[in-house]
């Protein structure tokens, strides 16, 4: 029989049929889903066994994501959402869960960033750039944390940079919501950890580019070790 997901009927299958082998694969939900780390990390869990769900707003770059994994032998779908927008988010979240079960995994890697110094910067950018980086990852955790906290385990990673730690003034905008989104991530851990949810976040101290140090495959290893437990909280991703 397959897993029984919480908040959803699960009908019965033969054992080892495909459904119930389906079934039984836990699930990773991947927000603001991309070319870039997101597509390390999605190989490093569907290597793992993992089902991969990735959510993005636009249609067609979901579908060359899937096929892609899907053709590296993943279980790979995607579901249409904005970050930015909490009935999107509660939505496409709703949708996963009669589809796929609740996620043990939740990576929030959604991020905006406008070029400008502070005494610049538009309020409007400022609060959009904001909501996408820090409000979006609230809400897209506040989705997943009811069923983790039913079952007593899950894990929610964030993707931050180094300008929550060292900010630069031509990129105030994304220094200020990085700090955010890495305190988010403090202050979840410690509300959840006693509930059995670890909660971490990889803040990634250069550009991500393929054939570097900071390529996006050897990034996903550092939010599986969170998942893990290999390792906790904050993983600095630098070069010495």
């Amino acid at each position: 029989m397959g897993r029984v997901a919480t908040g959803r009927h699960v009908p019965a299958f033969k054992e080892n049929s495909p459904e119930a082998i389906k079934l039984s694969k836990p699930v990773v939900a991947i927000v603001g889903a991309g070319p870039g780390v997101s597509a390390g990390i999605a190989r490093k869990f569907g290597g793992n066994g993992f089902t991969l769900v990735l959510l993005a707003r636009t249609k067609e770059s979901l579908e060359r994501q899937v096929a892609e994994l899907r053709s590296q032998g993943m279980d790979a779908h995607g579901l249409v959402a904005d970050a930015a927008d909490k009935k999107s988010l509660t939505g496409a979240f709703a949708q996963l869960h009669a589809d796929f079960g609740a996620p043990e995994v939740l990576v929030y890697n959604a991020g905006a960033n406008t070029i400008c110094n502070p005494s610049e910067l538009a309020e409007e950018d400022l609060l959009s750039d904001f909501t996408i980086n820090v409000v979006g990852a609230l809400t897209a955790s506040q989705l997943v944390i009811p069923a983790m906290t039913e079952r007593g385990a899950g894990t929610i990673l964030f993707t931050g940079g180094m300008l929550g730690v060292h900010p630069v003034a031509s990129r105030a905008s994304a220094s200020i919501a990085k700090a955010g989104l890495r305190n988010l991530a403090f202050t979840l851990s410690e509300e959840l950890a006693p509930l059995g949810i670890k909660v971490g976040t990889v803040t990634i101290g250069g550009a991500v580019k393929p054939g570097t140090f900071f390529d996006p495959d050897l990034i996903a290893d550092s939010f599986w070790e969170l998942h893990t437990g290999a390792r906790q909280g904050e993983v600095l991703y630098k070069q010495d």
